[in-house]
């Protein structure tokens, strides 16, 4: 389930005074540490920011990979308790060949059944080599494409609800390849505050290096069309215990614990999934 978590903060500021009045001496001692404290928290935070003006471009071009136009799009289907078998060998049956088709610009990631966290739900992500273009190149060949036409039918029978998002990938995360297994792999979905997206990125840029040591970080998202201001982060781990070692190490880095008291306050909700790859799945 989803943790939420609202996170608020405010800013104080002191009026000047032009001239002492009396018994206003510690008043005015008290203002100067006050101001001396907010110079000494923006010099500590400059050490871990890298500044970025948001006004200049979107984040969009400020924070994805400037080398590739690849698009990516994540799917959501929360599907029927009694058809997940079913629902499971039908794409397994039928989207190996949209993946492995030439004729089609886009590649399968991962598939995965959620172990923890909502229940009966599978989760697609899709890789569109080419951006915009490539998406629409395949939305309307697979429209003509019979097998795949009955595939949807057969597979919305089997569905409870889905949705999707149009995702880009931060630059300085890791490229999603293929891995063997077996591992099991942790979805974080955090919904930002609305205009924090570019703090996100710039903190990220510093943290993800505390989290390549096992090999763990497989890719690193944010949401363009659907549910925005979505970032999502996807973790392989061997099994739950080494989840856990991995993370409580990560603590014992210098800088670690400076990032997460920067990052949390930008999140207004979070949730975490435990999912199980599909035997089709790149991702293993």
């Amino acid at each position: 389930m989803a943790a939420r978590v609202l996170l608020r903060g405010s800013l104080a500021g002191a009026p000047a005074l032009p001239r002492l009045q009396p018994g206003a001496g510690l008043t005015l001692r008290g203002l100067g540490s006050s101001a001396r404290s907010a110079r000494e928290d923006s010099w500590l935070k400059s050490l871990f920011v890298r500044k970025v003006d948001p006004r200049k471009d979107a984040h969009s071009n400020l924070l994805a990979k400037r080398e590739t136009s690849s698009l990516y799009k994540l799917q959501f289907h929360n599907v029927k308790p009694e058809c997940l078998e079913a629902y499971n060998k039908l794409c397994q049956e039928v989207l190996p060949k949209i993946h492995e088709e030439k004729h089609y610009p886009c590649a399968l990631v991962g598939t995965w059944n959620t172990w923890y966290g909502e229940q009966d739900q599978a989760v697609h992500l899709w890789r569109y080599e080419g951006g915009y273009p490539a998406l629409n190149e395949v939305m309307s060949k697979l429209r003509q494409n019979k097998e795949f036409t009955e595939f949807r039918k057969e597979r919305g029978n089997m569905l409870l609800s889905r949705k999707n998002q149009l995702l880009l990938e931060f630059s300085f995360w890791n490229e999603p390849v293929p891995r063997d297994g077996p591992n099991i792999y942790e979805l974080r979905s955090y919904q930002l505050r609305p205009g924090t997206m570019i703090e996100w990125g710039n903190y990220w840029a510093r943290a993800i290096r505390f989290r390549q040591d096992s090999n763990e970080a497989v890719g690193g998202f944010f949401s363009q069309i659907g549910q925005l201001y979505m970032v999502h982060h996807l973790w392989a781990y061997k099994d739950l215990q080494t989840r856990e070692d991995i993370r409580n190490a990560a603590w014992h880095k210098p800088g670690w614990d400076e990032l997460v008291y920067y990052t949390v306050p930008l999140i207004q909700e979070m949730e975490s999934r435990i999912m199980i790859p599909l035997k089709i799945s790149p991702l293993q």
